[in-house]
């Protein structure tokens, strides 16, 4: 479970795209909305909107894979501690601000506060978080064994991967929205021809089917490692 104070810290780190003039949101893993509340100017051309949209929709796709890291498979891997929040000294903070964490072998992960202090706040994070991975403190540094995955267990990331690439994939396909919208906006103030509304709304629609292709591609890759023995 996530404390209150760990999910302000998610919601404030978590991914969110300005669409348009407007906010969009990005659901990260952990199902916390949170919106970018920086209104951009308004567009006066079909180009500003286009690179407008290819800018967040390759943010999108870099949210995804940034994420599927974090989804652990049967081999250490460090990343799989990126989204941990810790509480300390009251405000929440990412493990990987507190700790370097190394991998001195293919099972196990060392983490190392630089305050050792904190060593049981960490600790309780791990604990907590949906890893399904359990500590072991020794008063230094926190050891995590990975245990090899079981058929359940993989069938359970193997969800998770694609509710990741779905998401993005919405997000991806809100920028499309608010693109379209805002090239119709240009066209009926007369800023834009028929034949450039139409135009660019078929460059949209190209850079929809390209990041939609990506998020497919490493969303892919990601369950070909989690199935892999």
């Amino acid at each position: 479970s996530l404390t209150i104070a760990a999910i302000a810290a998610l919601a404030a780190t978590s991914n969110a795209f300005t669409v348009g003039n407007r906010p969009s949101t990005f659901v990260t893993p952990a199902g916390i909305r949170s919106s970018n509340t920086m209104l951009f100017m308004a567009f006066e051309s079909a180009e500003e909107i286009e690179m407008d949209a290819e800018d967040r929709m390759s943010k999108s796709v870099a949210s995804v894979s940034q994420n599927l890291q974090s989804i652990r498979t049967g081999r250490a891997n460090a990343a799989i501690l990126d989204r941990v929040v810790v509480e300390y000294y009251g405000a929440p903070t990412p493990l990987n601000q507190l700790a370097s964490v190394s991998v001195p072998s293919a099972q196990q992960l060392t983490v190392d506060p630089y305050d050792k202090s904190c060593l049981g706040d960490i600790e309780k994070a791990i604990i907590e978080s949906d890893l399904g991975i359990s500590p072991n403190n020794d008063g230094t540094v926190i050891r995590i064994n990975i245990p090899a995955l079981t058929e359940d267990r993989r069938k359970e990331l193997l969800k998770q991967c694609k509710a990741l690439g779905e998401e993005g994939k919405v997000a991806v396909r809100n920028v499309r929205r608010d693109g379209v919208d805002a090239l119709k906006k240009l066209e009926k103030s007369g800023d834009l021809s028929e034949d450039q509304l139409k135009d660019g709304q078929d460059s949209i629609q190209k850079l929809t089917d390209k990041n939609v292709k990506e998020i497919d591609d490493v969303v892919a890759k990601k369950e070909k490692e989690v199935m892999t023995v």
